[in-house]
């Protein structure tokens, strides 16, 4: 009787861990006001990330402040809304007349690499809000579908690419997608007439990766917009002696870049310090 206990009991913890990895999760509302410069509205219709990036993830430390997961290891196990379109059905008509542009993601990745029923959940997303009049704003570190060149030219699709090193993308980002293939997978979107864009942030120090910013920007050269921002949380950062003027060196280098190249260019704020240079453009 004992062991028959015992056996119950393990499974009913198996099957509460499974559900617990596995399980969609519901939410009461989607879309919220953001001061992100992505889009002035956003919404995350997941939880966790299995990306994994160790810079570390603010998305990560925000969702265990305010007990959204428990643990990393719950991070990296994604939980899809099931309740996603009930919700934009209630809040696109609502919002419509106020989002200049809605924005996927803040807090978690729309095209997950491995993960293709976020990707389509995602790609139906953006459908539903272009229905409504509402053009969108994408962030991945996964590969953005083909079939996004078939919607609006509005919408805008962006990738982070702060290396084109493989070997420092597999230790920093192991769960995302090769750098090389989102890189094309956005040229190609390029090529059919959409609005690209790349964020280089967050930007590691000479301490964490040594490498060369110019051959970073001349591989991104056919994008519209290029995003520069420093790594935060992370102590190697300030460790890093005059860490403060090589971030002030690259952004010049950036706007110079996109200057020349006639490329639209945002300098996160709080980038530099000795001198402002948030700009926009």
């Amino acid at each position: 009787m004992m062991q028959e206990k015992q056996i119950l009991q393990r499974i009913i913890t198996h099957l509460y861990e499974w559900k617990k990895k596995n399980v969609k999760t519901s939410e009461k509302s989607l879309i919220y006001k953001t001061a992100v410069e992505y889009g002035d509205y956003t919404l995350n219709h997941v939880t966790g990330c299995s990306h994994g990036c160790k810079y570390p993830c603010y998305a990560y430390m925000m969702a265990k402040r305010f007990k959204k997961v428990s643990s990393y290891e719950e991070w990296l196990q994604p939980k899809l809304v099931d309740n996603i379109f009930p919700l934009l059905s209630k809040e696109l008509p609502k919002y419509r007349e106020k989002i200049k542009t809605l924005h996927l993601c803040f807090s978690t990745d729309p095209y997950m690499y491995g993960h293709p029923e976020i990707c389509r959940a995602s790609t139906q997303i953006i459908e539903k809000a272009n229905v409504f009049g509402v053009h969108c704003s994408v962030l991945t570190k996964g590969i953005l579908p083909i079939e996004l060149a078939n919607m609006p030219l509005e919408n805008e699709y962006g990738i982070t690419v702060v290396t084109l090193d493989e070997n420092f993308r597999m230790e920093m980002e192991p769960g995302a997608a090769p750098m090389e293939e989102r890189i094309r997978a956005l040229e190609a979107l390029s090529e059919h007439g959409c609005y690209t864009w790349i964020s280089i942030e967050p930007y590691p120090t000479p301490n964490i990766h040594e490498q060369n910013l110019d051959q970073l920007l001349e591989r991104v050269s056919f994008a519209n917009r290029i995003i520069f921002g420093r790594l935060h949380y992370n102590k190697q950062v300030t460790a890093y002696k005059d860490y403060q003027n090589f971030y002030n060196v690259c952004a010049k280098k950036v706007i110079a870049f996109c200057d020349e190249h006639q490329i639209d260019y945002h300098i996160q704020k709080g980038n530099t310090c000795r001198i402002s240079i948030l700009e926009m453009r």
